[in-house]
């Protein structure tokens, strides 16, 4: 260790360069984790709230919840138990009546007397309890500038709903939820002719009688259909697994460069008696600091960057993704070093001095 660091000091420039395309690299893979967290979570942070085990959808819909569609007969056919909860959806354009400015967003109409009501965490306001009521994700509030009080319509034809109340966590598709009472929404899905379909059924148990044309699928089934969910979070891991593998070849080959620069050197070592192992630790030690310094220094600026993004940017770390992310990164720069060590283990210093 003391000659790595020595001889590191006397190299500043090599090993800076080599630090300083570690720290690039994994500045780079710490966003693009974060933005991939940040994104995966933005699709089902709603989902997630409703702490569901498995989900009920029409047998047609292929999983998804926009094209689900349960009548009423279907609904209450199913059976699965007391911790289930109705849910009826649209995708719509929900509109500031004093500004004009239009948001898209997930209208989810729910019972009052079931759990997911309850469930509601409210961070300003209260529950939605009167006619027109509807509690909105916080996202509104922060970076779309809507306020407690206010007015809106969602669409065209659309009545005017309050705002009453606020929830946190409450995103889908990476839009933001408004939760309303199933009748008002039912109303302005459906017109005003009465009908009570729905969209599903999420519940905590297990569905114990299933009714025709409909299926149901675990929430993490039905998370994996979510749409451009799987394909989002495949195109990051490969990104990731091919900037891992890009800083494993970097680091191989900066120190098989700087290795056979040093074969005189390593040369009079052997003949001084020192042991291959010393020298292949002296490599692989100098790898070892310059990796953990260099994800340290990524750390820091990845915290700094998070900061100024703005809110609009889903960003967000996880200390178990961001730690196992960063000992990978050590770990392919020890691979790294270790590549060149054959190159010193066969180096012959009666050879080398000889010419």
């Amino acid at each position: 260790m003391f000659l790595s660091i020595k001889e590191m000091k006397k190299n500043k420039l090599r090993y800076g360069l080599i630090g300083l395309v570690i720290i690039l690299i994994a500045y780079l893979i710490f966003v693009l984790t974060a933005l991939a967290n940040g994104l995966s979570s933005s699709n089902r942070q709603a989902i997630d709230t409703w702490n569901a085990s498995n989900i009920v959808l029409n047998a047609d819909a292929n999983g998804s919840l926009n094209q689900s569609t349960l009548t009423n007969k279907q609904a209450n056919s199913t059976k699965a138990g007391k911790n289930q909860a109705r849910i009826t959806q649209l995708s719509a354009n929900v509109q500031n009546l004093k500004k004009g400015d239009k948001t898209g967003a997930q209208i989810l109409g729910i019972n009052k007397k079931q759990y997911i009501y309850d469930d509601l965490n409210i961070v300003q306001g209260r529950k939605f309890k009167n006619a027109k009521e509807v509690v909105v994700d916080q996202s509104l509030i922060n970076e779309n500038h809507y306020h407690l009080g206010q007015l809106i319509t969602m669409g065209n034809n659309s009545p005017k709903f309050k705002i009453v109340g606020v929830t946190k966590n409450a995103k889908l598709n990476v839009a933001p939820v408004i939760y309303g009472a199933e009748n008002d929404i039912q109303a302005f899905k459906f017109g005003n002719n009465k009908v009570k379909n729905i969209s599903a059924i999420v519940t905590k148990n297990n569905v114990s009688n299933l009714s025709n044309g409909t299926q149901v699928l675990s929430i993490n089934d039905f998370i994996q259909k979510l749409p451009g969910y799987s394909a989002q979070n495949n195109t990051f891991t490969f990104m990731i697994i091919f900037l891992l593998l890009i800083t494993l070849f970097i680091i191989a080959i900066f120190l098989y460069v700087l290795t056979m620069q040093k074969i005189p050197f390593f040369a009079v070592m052997k003949i001084q008696g020192i042991a291959n192992s010393y020298l292949i630790k002296n490599i692989v030690s100098q790898a070892v600091i310059l990796s953990v310094i260099g994800v340290a220094i990524s750390g820091l600026l990845t915290l700094i960057t998070a900061v100024l993004m703005p809110a609009a940017v889903p960003m967000t770390f996880n200390t178990l993704l961001i730690s196992g992310t960063a000992l990978l990164l050590v770990l392919m720069a020890i691979i790294g070093a270790i590549i060149p060590m054959r190159t010193v283990t066969k180096i012959d210093p009666a050879t080398v001095i000889g010419g």
